[in-house]
């Protein structure tokens, strides 16, 4: 299973970027797919996922009204569109394919992908 998240980079306090994650090995509209980050010092923290139809999504409160995710079963792909970025949101964002989408922990996920770095300055 490969998992391969691409997207990120620096860029300024209120602009935008689209994160994607495309994955191989795996029956992806099998799995809930989901995004978490990690920031220099802390802890993973779940960011946004979706469920295997796509029709649900679930997002952190800190994301909430400024990230969309959705998923393109045809092309085994995930996107993350980030909005109105904040450097609070600087940190290496992963995606993961599991089974949980409604509030998840890092552990309802079986597969990570390498990350892709978001760096947001002030």
């Amino acid at each position: 299973v490969q998992l391969q998240a691409s997207g990120g980079g620096l860029v300024q306090a209120g602009g935008s970027l689209r994160l994607s994650c495309a994955a191989s090995g795996l029956t992806f509209s099998s799995y809930v797919m989901g995004w978490f980050r990690q920031a220099p010092g802390k802890e993973r923290e779940f960011v946004a996922a979706i469920n295997r139809s796509g029709d649900y999504t679930y997002y952190a409160d800190s994301v909430k009204g400024r990230f969309t995710m959705s998923r393109d079963d045809a092309k085994n792909t995930m996107y993350l569109q980030i909005n109105i970025l904040k450097p609070e949101d600087t940190a290496v964002y992963y995606c993961a394919a599991g089974r949980r989408w409604y509030n998840p922990m890092p552990t309802d996920y079986d597969f990570w992908g390498q990350g892709t770095l978001v760096t947001v300055s002030s």
